[in-house]
């Protein structure tokens, strides 16, 4: 790499953070789409002895990496990295002192969790190439020829159901891979179903390298079993196991010791399972070190760290994707972290040709004069700003201190000031404040505006029944949309800020409600009475519905473009890795969609392995030109 060049990117990312985004848009260009992103902002790979000793970073050109796997030979390791983008991932590999680094695999879609066979000449990996399903794919080093095995002929799930695989492994022969999937399961929330996040429930599969021999090693109903990896002889499948349930909190670092996992081995022939372990550390990613010893990773918790079913002590520490080398000698893994948070503005990578992506904060919109406000949830506190979309002018208009709200809570993402909304003449901004998601059902929040030079702050409702998420009519300044919730009354309200009178619009589980740039519909998400949440329209007038998005997974989150079309994020896609492995995220596959205003012409315009959502586009008249 050179230096000179490494050395400008970091210190033009430094200035981005400290002075917002500050950046012109792309001649060319349509604009920008800023969106968020729920993912580390650094990852890198490390190698160690099996004590923890002589650790040291693994590539000589570190960027952001991840998912790091040792030859069999010990020669080479495959990596997944973001070098090419941030969001966009390809396989590549390396020698084993970390140098000479090359693309084994490069496409703009998911390309993920490569490794080599034994012999060296394949490599297995997970993709979402043809159709954006994530499955598993082979490629012959030598000839470049490509094969996917799974999400094809026979080999595929229900239609519109999760249908996904995860974490190939080879067999020591290298005549089979084995895998995860949740093949023909259903969309099913947290806590029992009724949220809006997805939990995963997986079983392991097997597959011959020619594509034959498709067949199911081991299940239990409502559990998850992931990361399977053959024993040196080959005859065992060790895997991790734990509830489906436990899948939402195990990637949640404040339901330590209650996500349980246990790691179990199961023998090929006879498919009788042992246990290995008990006790309630989320436990995940086992390898046979030896062909008695096992190691595994102990996620969060005072125990966090890299521990083995022997009595060889443990190294406790923050890794992640933890291989063991086939000679026992050496463990390849991760750090992560969010620190330092994504800055705004930064450059993301673009699906679509015609539009810079960019990152940004939640919940932004932009006025018809051009300037965008938001919540500073993942910078700050969750207060009100507004800014240019270049970064400048940037101000705070409400300070989310000050109200009562509980420190813990605001930052843990429960509480604050969550969606502002420009009025149509751009004087003033609407918000909810108070306590949201989980935390509404005991305690309150209310409608407040403020004027764009941050005066004025007034409360809008009373909060006896918990309001949030408003949003203004562009065509009239004194009415609003908002959404209440209590167990006596749900849905959405119209409001008059000069008389304060309140319309009911609708009485289902309706949130998250927003008003077309011209006025004529409200786009909002519902969960209806199957718990699947999807986008709807209604005219607010005449209280005519329309369904914008059908799929059975979860679709929410919509908002606006200035065109009158409307993007959200979707799980049509599933998956693209096991739940568990994700760090401190909500919906870890959500991806961006964008429809005309009817919920004609769909397409997905992000294929991240992240959270992806809360998209705005600004077209480029906004921005100063480069």
């Amino acid at each position: 790499m050179d230096r000179r060049k490494f050395l400008g990117a970091s210190l033009a990312s430094l200035a981005t953070a400290a002075g917002g985004a500050a950046q012109a848009a792309v001649a060319g260009k349509k604009g920008v789409m800023f969106m968020n992103r729920i993912a580390p902002s650094i990852s890198q790979l490390f190698i160690a002895n099996l004590d923890g000793t002589g650790e040291r970073k693994l590539l000589g050109e570190s960027q952001y990496d991840y998912n790091g796997a040792p030859s069999a030979k010990g020669d080479f390791v495959t990596f997944t990295s973001e070098r090419r983008g941030d969001g966009q991932s390809d396989i590549y590999r390396a020698k084993i002192d970390g140098t000479g680094i090359e693309p084994l695999v490069a496409s703009d879609n998911v390309d993920d969790a490569g490794v080599l066979s034994p012999d060296g000449t394949k490599l297995a990996f997970v993709s979402t190439r043809n159709g954006y399903r994530a499955n598993i794919w082979v490629l012959d080093i030598a000839s470049g020829a490509l094969r996917q095995l799974t999400g094809i002929g026979d080999i595929h799930g229900e239609l519109g159901m999760p249908d996904g695989y995860f974490r190939p492994a080879w067999s020591p022969d290298g005549q089979w891979l084995a895998f995860s999937s949740d093949r023909n399961t259903r969309w099913y929330g947290h806590d029992g179903g009724a949220g809006w996040e997805h939990t995963q429930e997986l079983a392991i599969y097997r597959i011959r390298v020619d594509g034959t021999g498709f067949e199911k090693l081991a299940q239990r109903p409502e559990y998850c079993l992931g990361s399977p990896k053959f024993s040196p002889d080959g005859t065992r499948i060790v895997f991790h196991e734990l509830s489906r349930e436990a899948t939402w909190g195990a990637r949640r670092p404040n339901y330590v010791g209650k996500t349980p996992s246990q790691i179990v081995s199961m023998d090929l022939a006879s498919r009788e399972w042992t246990y290995h372990t008990s006790g309630n550390d989320l436990k995940l990613q086992p390898q046979f070190i030896n062909d008695t010893e096992i190691g595994y990773l102990v996620k969060y918790g005072p125990n966090e760290g890299l521990h083995y079913t022997s009595d060889r002590a443990p190294v406790l520490g923050k890794f992640r994707s933890p291989r063991w080398s086939a000679d026992s000698k050496s463990v390849i893994y991760e750090k992560t972290s969010f620190q330092p948070i994504r800055p705004l503005g930064k450059e993301l990578f673009s699906w679509d040709k015609d539009w810079d992506y960019r990152h940004m904060d939640v919940f932004p919109i932009i006025g018809r004069d051009g300037w965008l406000v938001y919540t500073e949830k993942q910078l700050g506190n969750s207060s009100i700003f507004i800014m240019r979309p270049d970064g400048s002018g940037k101000l705070k208009v409400f300070e989310s201190s000050g109200h009562g709200l509980d420190i813990a809570r605001v930052k843990m993402g429960l509480a604050g000031a969550f969606q502002p909304s420009w009025s149509g003449d751009g004087k003033w901004i609407v918000f909810g404040l108070g306590y949201w998601f989980a935390e509404r059902g005991h305690e309150t929040a209310a409608i407040w505006r403020v004027r764009r030079d941050g005066t004025g702050a007034e409360q809008m409702t009373d909060g006896t029944v918990h309001s949030g998420f408003p949003s203004v009519d562009p065509t009239n300044p004194n009415r609003i949309v908002f959404r209440v919730w209590s167990e006596k009354e749900k849905g959405l309200r119209l409001m008059d800020l000069t008389t304060k009178k309140v319309t009911v619009l609708t009485q289902e589980a309706d949130n998250l409600p927003g008003w077309s740039p011209n006025g004529k519909w409200i786009v909002f998400t519902r969960k209806r009475a199957d718990s699947n949440f999807d986008v709807y329209t209604i005219e607010p007038d005449t209280g005519k519905l329309h369904r914008i998005t059908t799929h059975e997974g979860s679709d929410g989150h919509a908002v606006w473009s200035y065109d009158n079309r409307i993007l959200w994020s979707g799980s049509e896609q599933g998956f693209r890795d096991e739940a568990a492995l994700y760090e401190m995220t909500f919906q870890q596959y959500g991806q961006i969609w964008v429809c005309d205003w009817d919920g004609g012409n769909k397409r997905i315009v992000t294929d991240s392995k992240w959270e992806d959502s809360m998209p705005i586009y600004v077209p480029g008249n906004y921005f100063p030109r480069k």
